[in-house]
């Protein structure tokens, strides 16, 4: 139970984030990057990838062409983990995702060979990224997270 760690009971102190204080802005964004295509290349292969936080996933949809098409088409879709949503009270739109879909996991390993980190601090680094997010929906801070 991968998530568990992100239900936090108590705030974030500096020592719970060692590794972003010693990153740049710019280091941080560029594991973020390397995170999001990777996510990217699994949505185009049909799989879903769970963060810890949650499942970034494709779910079919439906898109209007002209007057009257519907074109059936496939959104990629965030789901946060049911834990994590009742934790913090979190309302969210219901996202069912295909049953089919095959789970896969962030793959650190080649994320960091693909922006040249060493695999622990790509992991530390999102890590620590997601326990600070929790840290701002536990206290209700307005929180904004985006991926390319």
């Amino acid at each position: 139970a991968k998530m568990i760690k992100y239900l936090l009971f108590k705030p974030l102190g500096p020592e719970d984030l060692p590794t972003l204080k010693e990153l740049t802005t710019s280091e941080i964004c560029k594991v973020w990057a390397g995170a999001s295509r990777y996510i990217r290349r699994q949505l185009l292969q049909k799989r879903a990838v769970d963060i810890g936080v949650g499942t970034f996933a494709l779910v079919p949809a439906c898109a209007t062409v002209g007057e009257d098409k519907a074109l059936p088409v496939e959104r990629p879709v965030f789901r946060p983990c049911r834990f994590l949503k009742k934790f913090y009270k979190l309302k969210c739109a219901k996202t069912k995702i295909p049953d089919e879909t095959p789970f896969v996991q962030l793959d650190f390993e080649q994320i960091a060979a693909e922006i040249h980190f060493r695999r622990e601090i790509v992991e530390r680094c999102i890590h620590e990224t997601l326990l600070f997010f929790a840290g701002a929906l536990r206290d209700d801070k307005e929180v904004e997270f985006s991926f390319k």
